[in-house]
This record gives structure tokens, sequence and C-alpha cells, in this order.
């Protein structure tokens, strides 16, 4: 698999991001299931990983852990991106979740992701949500005193607005080297409201999550997804690939970096491969106005 830059200074990572956003507990827990899914993503080329350390109650930090601990996974191979930000909170007025990004929180959460994935140094944090409660100067202190001890090696945003993404960076000494953005062939706000453009006026590239739409680009049945889908097929013809392919691909011509979250081998492949061939510009433009 090709490795690209995701800022102009670092880190290299694979064309392909492999994420657990739909990895449940339970899928956690079947650990053989779990070491063959992240090996078989090793030997597509994958080298870099979107964890989360609320995803099942933080046992996929654990469960990545005790890979490389085991050395199943080599710790100088990999790119690893946790999440801090988001808490929850429980009482007699119902649950749900807050955001927090103050130094404490962020300190406390990136300290506990080492001892759980067995490593001295993350090399990107992601703050998922934007902490209107937060002193930002606080929060960019922070981070820059992680940096410094060698505890994390690049900031990234999620879910942050640009005037957010603009406001963090006005504290910060180092760029914020992506932002995680939900962007597909069905859902390109991303492009049009600012934040995918202010991401390249960075120098760096934006992380796509759900580049497939949440299976709404294969399977769905409205009138837009089917219309989209016939799109795909013809185009698909011309390189020889699956539908898969050529979403992803879509992706890959835009520079946007897809983050693969399916738990199917054939579907991850699929994905995977499909910065094997590059869509035209005329064939690309015909996507976007298929899906428009």
């Amino acid at each position: 698999m090709k490795k690209v830059y995701i800022n102009e200074y670092g880190p290299r990572v694979s064309a392909a991001v492999y994420g657990f956003w739909r990895w449940t507990e339970e899928d956690l827990n079947d650990t053989g299931r779990f070491e063959d899914v992240v090996l078989f993503t090793r030997e597509l080329g994958i080298d870099t990983y979107d964890l989360s350390s609320g995803v099942g109650g933080h046992e996929l930090e654990n469960q990545f852990g005790k890979l490389i601990e085991s050395g199943v996974l080599r710790q100088s191979e990999l790119i690893l991106s946790t999440k801090v930000g988001v808490r929850e909170y429980s009482g007699a007025y119902g649950s749900g979740t807050y955001y927090d990004l103050s130094p404490q929180n962020i300190t406390k959460s990136v300290e506990q992701s080492l001892k759980r994935l067995k490593r001295d140094k993350i090399e990107i944090v992601i703050l998922e949500h934007f902490d209107f409660l937060s002193n930002i100067e606080e929060t960019a202190s922070a981070l820059l005193k992680l940096q410094r001890s060698g505890k994390i090696s690049y900031i990234g945003v999620s879910n942050f607005n640009v005037f957010q993404q603009r406001l963090l960076s006005a504290s910060l000494s180092q760029p914020i080297i992506t932002n995680h953005l939900e962007l597909n062939l069905l859902c390109t706000d991303a492009l049009h409201d600012g934040r995918f453009d202010f991401i390249r006026e960075q120098h760096s590239r934006a992380m796509a999550f759900s580049p497939l739409a949440d299976g709404r680009i294969l399977l769905g049945e409205d009138p837009k997804a089917v219309r989209l889908r016939t799109a795909l097929i013809e185009i698909g013809k011309k390189y020889e690939a699956n539908v898969e392919q050529v979403a992803v691909a879509w992706l890959d011509k835009l520079g946007a970096l897809p983050i693969i979250g399916s738990k199917e081998k054939r579907r991850i492949q699929n994905a995977a491969t499909a910065h094997a061939f590059e869509l035209s510009q005329e064939d690309w433009y015909f996507l976007y106005n298929a899906a428009i």
C-alpha cells in the first residue's frame, strides 16, 4: 500500500486508515477475531489505526496493547491515533455524554491510553469534539506539554468547524495535522462549509470516516443512493473495480484518507485496494454530479 504524508512535516501514513467505531465490547471480547482482523489489515499494508479510548469501555486500547506487548504487532511499524475529550455522565436526571477539553482531563486521558496501549508515545491525539466551556489557551498548553514530554507527537481534531479549529490553532506552536470529517459521495458538506479547505490550507490531509455512508452507498434504496450506485457501477467497468473501490477511490483522488470501519475481510480489502487506480477528473465529477 502506498504511503502519504498526513502533513508536510509528517507523519507518513498508509493511504487507508483502519478504525474501530463499529466494534462493540462484545466484538472486542472475541480476542481471536480481533487479532485476525488486525493482522489482516497489516497484510494489506495498513499501518495507521484510528482508536478511541471510549470504545468498548477502553477495551479496544487494552486489546491493542496486548497485541503490542506480545510482539504480534511491532510498535515501530504502527501509527496510532486515539481520541480525548468525550466523557459520560449518569444520575437521577439520566445519562449521556459531555465534552471536556480541560488540561486535567486531556493529560489523564493520554496517560491512561499510554498505559493501556503499552507504549511510551501516541503518534496522533485527536480532540474528539469542541468543548464550549474550555479555556482554549489552557487546552493548547496541555497539548504542547504532552508533545514536549514525548508522550504525543501530533495533534488532530474531530467534529470541529473552521472557526473552532482556527481558535485552537492560534494558541498552538505546532500545526493541527488533521480533522476527522464525515465525507463520502452522499455527504459532501465538508467540501462546502470550509472544513476540508481549511485543513488543506494547513498543508494537511483530512481523515474521512463513513466512506461508504454507513452502507447506504452499497445498499441504500432511496433514489439518490440508487442513482449514485448506478454511476459507480458504470465507472467501475472502466477501471475493473467494484462499487466500494470506486467510492473510496473518489476520496483518494480528493486527497482525503479514508477510515475503513468494516469488520468483514472482503469489504476491508475492497476499500484498502482502492488506491491501486486513480479516477480521471472527468470521472470524479461524474460521480460527484450523480450524487447531487
